[in-house]
């Protein structure tokens, strides 16, 4: 009894020696885990400490599990953790529109077309018929389309149908007469194509405005389902934030409810688009912020889409030589819209295609550089640059916001667009890379799809996800596959404000991470892949399991 008793004091020490072995307490382990961190060395570990939603620690398995106990583990059985992706310019309000309006994506002709849009209506029995994601050159054809056959199938119901871009629609002659547009309308930075004297149905770039304010709106209910859809699909990608690249304010209403009532988790970092309203809410809020919905920033539309030739060239089309392209905002009004956001500390996005928006764009931030080092001003797309240019983006010290996936779309028809020497600063995704030290990467979806791994693809093989063209296209300008990474990660942090957050997983940051069903990896034929767990801030959102 006496050598029992004795023994108690040391078994009490081993026990408390145990208990000092782990001695801290967190919520969550991940461990057997490939983490790659997105730190400055892209320094990979096994195991991961989180706590309050925070990362605690990093380092080897042993290390880890050894240091902490935990309310819970999750053995990631050697696959692949990345922080959560961004998709650096997306459209959560159109890819929302779009999803409850007639679907045009890859429609090999205009009868498929029409037929799409009869079976839309024989379900919905809608009064006004909207449509998007039609492109002719899937057609076989250079020229854009006429409302011919459009008003043969619905004479009296108004039809408005997007291109892909966003940037054209074709509308039957039944919304024209409602919108009032006759072949003698004219609108600044705009295009109301006509052909012996009648609309063709055809409007382009600004165009589209005054049309627009006879569509008529989905309702607020269909509109939040349907975004809850569209976060579920990004999820299954790994995809936890969005830059949402042009917000009105009625729509901002919308996302502040869903952001505060908790529906919406994504990580969005919203650009207004300019009006009185947005205006107005700037000026009494400044920088704003709901849950996980970012407010800082204004996007605006300096010229149209390649593809609907409204992108502003410095010279003429190679396939229509007395036409430039359009700028859709004068050059007055961005420079106010500058000035207003550099009075109030937000940022400008502001999409650019053509050499020439670019160029005008890169001086004019020049003009504002001076005022706020720091100020991140954006160019989304920067597909065509002059040569000569690039190297503005670094003096000015402007991010690039690029799609690589645009490259791989357009490929079939850019040269045709632009000729063969203009090829040169098109698609430059490497070159604006060694120029400004970073890439913003997104798909601009719903023009593309959400899919990260055909970004990937795109960005590093430079080719669709048929694995189109099959030497890859304009090889010289592909990225490495962390060079893409980044972009998606710790580079779509930065150019939005979140690097000391967000997009890296290090001591002290949001864990906000994504573990993949597959290894992450880029070869020469498209692997498709899927996340198997995402967390947002030390929450799980998405599992398959």
């Amino acid at each position: 009894m006496k050598k029992l008793f004795s023994l108690i004091p040391l078994l009490i020490l081993l026990l408390t020696a145990q208990s000092c072995m782990k001695g801290e307490h967190v919520d969550l382990i991940i461990h057997n885990a490939q983490i790659h961190s997105m730190d400055e060395k892209n320094t990979v570990y096994e195991a991961m400490a989180i706590r309050d939603g925070k990362v605690v620690e990093l380092g080897p398995e042993r290390q880890i599990l050894n240091k902490y106990s935990y309310d819970e583990s999750i053995d990631a059985g050697g696959k692949d953790v990345y922080p959560g992706l961004t998709d650096a310019h997306g459209h959560l309000l159109s890819y929302a529109k779009q999803k409850m309006s007639v679907e045009l994506f890859g429609c090999k002709s205009m009868d498929e077309l029409l037929f799409r849009t009869e079976k839309y209506q024989s379900k919905k029995k809608r009064k006004f018929i909207i449509g998007r994601g039609w492109d002719q050159s899937l057609w076989g054809e250079t020229e854009l389309p006429n409302n011919e056959k459009l008003n043969e199938r619905f004479p009296d119901i108004p039809v408005c149908l997007y291109r892909v871009d966003g940037h054209a629609l074709l509308a039957n002659d039944a919304a024209l007469k409602l919108a009032g547009f006759t072949a003698d309308t004219k609108i600044d930075g705009g295009i109301v194509v006509t052909k012996d004297g009648k609309c063709t149905g055809l409007l382009v770039d600004n165009a589209i405005e005054p049309m627009e304010k006879y569509i008529p709106e989905f309702s607020t209910k269909e509109l939040k389902a349907t975004l809850l859809e569209i976060q579920n699909e990004l999820y299954q990608y790994g995809i936890v934030g969005v830059h949402e690249a042009g917000i009105q304010n009625k729509e901002l209403a919308i996302l502040k409810e869903m952001a505060l009532d908790g529906s919406l988790q994504l990580e969005v970092y919203g650009m207004l688009l300019d009006s009185p309203e947005n205006r107005a809410f700037v000026e009494k809020n400044g920088i704003q912020k709901w849950g996980n919905l970012y407010v800082r920033s204004f996007k605006m539309y300096g010229d149209g889409a390649l593809g609907s030739r409204g992108a502003l060239l410095k010279k003429p089309y190679s396939d229509q030589h007395d036409h430039h392209g359009v700028l859709t905002t004068p050059r007055d009004k961005m420079k106010d819209l500058a000035q207003f956001c550099l009075a109030h500390n937000y940022q400008l996005n502001s999409h650019a295609i053509g050499d020439s928006t670019n160029y005008l764009l890169l001086e004019l931030y020049k003009m504002a550089q001076a005022e706020n080092k720091d100020h991140r001003w954006r160019i989304e797309h920067a597909q065509v640059v002059d040569p000569k240019d690039f190297a503005l983006f670094a003096e000015v010290g402007v991010y690039p916001s690029v799609q690589p996936t645009h490259a791989v779309s357009d490929q079939r028809w850019a040269e045709d667009r632009l000729g063969k020497d203009r090829m040169v600063g098109a698609y430059a995704y490497k070159t604006l890379l060694n120029k400004t030290g970073m890439l913003a990467i997104g798909t601009d979806f719903p023009v593309e799809q959400t899919n990260p791994f055909l970004t990937i693809h795109a960005a590093v093989q430079r080719k669709d996800g048929n694995n189109v063209p099959g030497a890859g296209f304009l090889k010289s300008e592909a990225l490495t596959l962390e060079e893409t990474m980044r972009g998606m990660t710790i580079w779509a942090a930065l150019a939005s404000f979140r690097e000391t957050e967000t997009g890296s997983l290090e001591k002290g940051k949001n864990a906000t991470f994504s573990i993949f069903v597959k290894p992450v990896v880029s070869g020469a034929n498209f692997q498709e892949n899927f996340a198997q767990t995402v967390f947002i801030n030390g929450k799980s959102v998405y599992s398959v399991d």
